[in-house]
């Protein structure tokens, strides 16, 4: 019986997936074997021994010690796509809201409550909030995942110019294009062409502030920015100046912020709403609890943020996974232990990530009792875990 610790409400209809004669879920495990979370921080918690793996109903996992896990041999996944939707139809919300003043002209007509004739002062003052259309204008999307395509190709159904930069998009990601989507060689081509920018990457070390004084002043006089990805990626102080001499007309965010909160008519910010929305909320939570327990089950990987992904059928009599460091002469001392052991191997796939690596040994026959204990001494070799087969 696995124990699953959860850490936020996470919707029943992917909690419900899990088999009760397998798996007790919870919120107060003393040392649970997965975890499913949402957006709990999970920096401070100790990792017991028994935690094979984390699942986070969302894409981002800023909210997870991905270093401490992988030294652990703890996989991490998140769920891609799952909240693309919700993401894309908001991003389309927040590309209006910076294009016309729609939420002051909300906020002067709930300012005019319990006076009379507002019907006629509203159509005096509307030129006050009047605005552009999207409609020709050029827009640069950083970041073409699942999200960042998305927009893209909606908004070339707005009529919108649309130049799209990923230095990392995958093969899928690009044949998901659309052909009207130009690809620009360089963020600095993103900046120096585009009416607006729509901003749909990860904070990583690399893109951590990449949004900041240098780069501002290589956008377009009266550029309109849409951040719905990370709070991170925006120097605030440098943003605040720009929006305050012109360089930027407007900047739409769902991430609140101490130094931008009510610092600027042109900066609209709302509460974190990208995902918020009940299919979204859905749509991660089973595909959460489906990469878990296909982990807990089976050991096959899919969608993990610290290490490879690496699945095949399970249907030998026993299955051996092992997490080791991505260097020379791992690979070799694990087959070696396993050739010792005489066992049938039936099937074996390794795959790397970076630092780490991850092989699975589906073997015929039984698996001698010190066979995760020696493949374990193993320098190199972080963990190792059996699964007793389906047959």
């Amino acid at each position: 019986m696995y124990q699953i610790q959860l850490y936020n409400k996470i919707a029943a209809c992917g909690t419900d997936l899990l088999n009760p004669k397998r798996y007790e879920i919870g919120e107060s495990f003393a040392d649970p074997d997965g975890i499913l979370v949402r957006s709990a921080s999970l920096h401070e918690i100790e990792l017991g021994d028994s935690l094979k793996a984390i699942a986070r109903a969302g894409a981002g996992v800023n909210n997870i010690p991905i270093d401490r896990c992988s030294e652990r041999g703890i996989v991490v996944f998140n769920t891609p796509g799952a909240n693309a939707n919700a993401v894309k139809e908001l991003t389309l919300c927040a590309l209006l809201l910076a294009s016309r003043d729609v939420a002051g002209g909300i906020d002067w007509v709930l300012s005019q409550k319990g006076t009379t004739d507002v019907a006629k002062r509203a159509e005096k003052e509307k030129s006050r909030f009047a605005g552009r259309e999207l409609a020709g204008k050029t827009l640069g999307v950083i970041g073409l995942g699942a999200i960042g395509g998305m927009v893209a190709n909606v908004a070339t159904h707005l009529g919108m110019n649309v130049i799209g930069y990923d230095p990392y998009i995958t093969v899928e990601a690009a044949w998901s294009l659309s052909r009207s989507v130009v690809k620009a060689a360089s963020y600095d081509e993103i900046f120096q062409s585009c009416d607006y920018i729509s901003i749909h990457v990860p904070a990583t070390a690399e893109t951590k502030g990449m949004f900041c004084a240098e780069a501002f002043a290589k956008m377009k006089d009266g550029v309109r920015i849409v951040n719905l990805s990370r709070a991170e990626l925006v120097n605030s102080a440098d943003l605040l100046a720009a929006v305050r001499s012109g360089k930027i007309a407007s900047y739409v965010t769902d991430f609140a912020d101490d130094i931008l909160v009510g610092a600027h008519e042109h900066i609209v910010i709302m509460p974190h709403l990208g995902a918020s929305t009940e299919e979204s909320e859905d749509n991660c939570a089973v595909m959460a609890v489906r990469e878990l327990d296909e982990f807990l089950t089976n050991g096959n990987i899919r969608n993990s943020v610290n290490f490879p992904n690496a699945s095949m059928p399970h249907d030998g009599d026993h299955r051996i996974c092992v997490m080791h460091r991505n260097v020379p002469g791992v690979l070799s001392a694990i087959s070696s232990i396993v050739a010792e052991r005489n066992l049938n191997i039936e099937n074996m796939l390794n795959r790397s990530r970076g630092d780490y690596a991850y092989t699975i040994i589906e073997v015929i026959g039984d698996v001698p009792a010190d066979t995760l204990e020696r493949l374990s001494d193993i320098e190199g070799v972080i963990r190792a875990i059996h699964y007793v087969g389906r047959r």
